[in-house]
Protein backbone atom coordinates (compact mmCIF):
# COMPACT_ATOMS: atom_id res chain seq x y z
CA UNK A 1 0.00 0.00 0.00
CA UNK A 2 1.21 3.63 -1.02
CA UNK A 3 1.67 5.95 2.21
CA UNK A 4 -0.32 8.71 1.29
CA UNK A 5 -0.21 10.97 4.78
CA UNK A 6 2.54 13.27 4.99
CA UNK A 7 5.48 12.52 7.66
CA UNK A 8 3.93 13.09 11.03
CA UNK A 9 6.67 16.36 11.84
CA UNK A 10 5.19 18.27 8.80
CA UNK A 11 1.82 17.63 9.77
CA UNK A 12 2.86 19.52 13.29
CA UNK A 13 4.70 21.69 11.72
CA UNK A 14 1.26 22.80 10.02
CA UNK A 15 -0.58 23.38 12.91
CA UNK A 16 2.22 25.25 14.88
CA UNK A 17 2.85 27.76 12.64
CA UNK A 18 -0.72 28.27 12.02
CA UNK A 19 -0.25 29.02 16.58
CA UNK A 20 2.68 30.69 16.12
CA UNK A 21 1.53 33.03 13.28
CA UNK A 22 -1.42 34.25 15.42
CA UNK A 23 -0.19 34.52 18.39
CA UNK A 24 3.51 36.10 17.18
CA UNK A 25 2.91 37.86 14.36
CA UNK A 26 -0.97 38.95 14.59
CA UNK A 27 -1.47 39.37 18.01
CA UNK A 28 2.20 40.19 19.75
CA UNK A 29 3.77 42.32 16.85
CA UNK A 30 0.57 44.03 16.22
CA UNK A 31 0.52 42.39 12.38
CA UNK A 32 -3.25 41.99 12.24
CA UNK A 33 -5.06 45.53 13.94
CA UNK A 34 -7.94 44.08 13.18
CA UNK A 35 -7.68 41.48 16.25
CA UNK A 36 -7.35 44.37 18.59
CA UNK A 37 -10.71 45.62 17.65
CA UNK A 38 -12.34 42.44 18.08
CA UNK A 39 -11.14 41.85 21.15
CA UNK A 40 -11.75 45.64 22.58
CA UNK A 41 -15.14 45.38 21.74
CA UNK A 42 -15.93 42.50 23.98
CA UNK A 43 -17.67 44.47 27.04
CA UNK A 44 -15.45 45.26 30.22
CA UNK A 45 -12.66 44.74 28.22
CA UNK A 46 -12.11 48.20 26.59
CA UNK A 47 -8.82 49.64 25.05
CA UNK A 48 -6.31 49.55 27.74
CA UNK A 49 -7.82 45.68 29.21
CA UNK A 50 -8.27 44.36 25.55
CA UNK A 51 -4.51 45.77 24.44
CA UNK A 52 -3.33 43.71 27.65
CA UNK A 53 -5.77 40.69 26.97
CA UNK A 54 -4.65 40.33 22.87
CA UNK A 55 -0.91 40.18 24.28
CA UNK A 56 -1.62 37.57 26.61
CA UNK A 57 -3.29 35.70 23.81
CA UNK A 58 -0.62 35.86 22.17
CA UNK A 59 1.69 34.35 24.58
CA UNK A 60 -0.51 31.80 24.88
CA UNK A 61 -1.23 31.05 21.28
CA UNK A 62 2.85 30.99 21.16
CA UNK A 63 2.99 28.22 23.89
CA UNK A 64 0.40 26.48 22.42
CA UNK A 65 2.73 26.36 18.74
CA UNK A 66 5.65 25.26 20.76
CA UNK A 67 3.74 22.33 22.78
CA UNK A 68 2.58 21.38 19.52
CA UNK A 69 5.91 21.14 18.01
CA UNK A 70 7.28 19.43 21.32
CA UNK A 71 4.59 16.59 20.89
CA UNK A 72 4.02 16.28 24.49
CA UNK A 73 0.92 14.68 25.26
CA UNK A 74 -0.77 15.55 21.60
CA UNK A 75 -4.03 14.66 22.74
CA UNK A 76 -4.31 16.97 25.74
CA UNK A 77 -2.62 19.87 23.48
CA UNK A 78 -5.24 18.83 20.72
CA UNK A 79 -8.09 19.20 23.58
CA UNK A 80 -6.61 22.86 24.60
CA UNK A 81 -6.41 23.99 20.95
CA UNK A 82 -10.15 22.91 20.66
CA UNK A 83 -11.48 24.60 23.70
CA UNK A 84 -9.31 27.96 22.99
CA UNK A 85 -10.53 28.10 19.02
CA UNK A 86 -14.50 27.20 20.74
CA UNK A 87 -14.30 30.16 23.09
CA UNK A 88 -12.45 32.88 20.98
CA UNK A 89 -14.82 31.80 17.95
CA UNK A 90 -17.81 31.80 20.38
CA UNK A 91 -17.20 35.05 22.27
CA UNK A 92 -16.34 36.34 19.09
CA UNK A 93 -19.31 35.93 16.97
CA UNK A 94 -20.80 37.02 20.15
CA UNK A 95 -19.56 40.33 20.80
CA UNK A 96 -17.67 41.11 17.59
CA UNK A 97 -20.00 39.65 14.44
CA UNK A 98 -19.72 42.95 12.72
CA UNK A 99 -15.65 43.38 13.13
CA UNK A 100 -15.01 39.69 11.44
CA UNK A 101 -15.61 39.99 7.78
CA UNK A 102 -16.43 36.74 7.42
CA UNK A 103 -17.67 34.72 10.85
CA UNK A 104 -19.14 31.67 9.25
CA UNK A 105 -15.89 30.81 6.68
CA UNK A 106 -14.30 31.80 10.03
CA UNK A 107 -15.98 29.00 11.68
CA UNK A 108 -15.57 26.73 8.70
CA UNK A 109 -11.24 27.48 8.19
CA UNK A 110 -11.03 26.44 12.02
CA UNK A 111 -13.01 23.57 12.16
CA UNK A 112 -10.87 22.21 9.38
CA UNK A 113 -7.61 23.28 11.06
CA UNK A 114 -8.74 21.17 14.25
CA UNK A 115 -9.39 18.25 11.98
CA UNK A 116 -5.97 18.53 11.41
CA UNK A 117 -4.50 19.33 14.73
CA UNK A 118 -6.58 16.41 15.35
CA UNK A 119 -4.99 14.67 13.23
CA UNK A 120 -1.16 15.21 14.36
CA UNK A 121 -2.18 14.34 17.90
CA UNK A 122 -3.59 10.51 16.82
CA UNK A 123 -0.61 10.07 14.27
CA UNK A 124 2.20 7.70 15.66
Amino acid sequence: MIELLPPIWLVRVAVATVWLYEGLWCKLLGGDPNQLAVVQAVPRLGPVVGTVFLKALGGVEVAIGLWVLSAFEPRYCALAQTALLVALNANGILWSRRLIHDPAGMVVKNFAFLVLAWVAAGLP
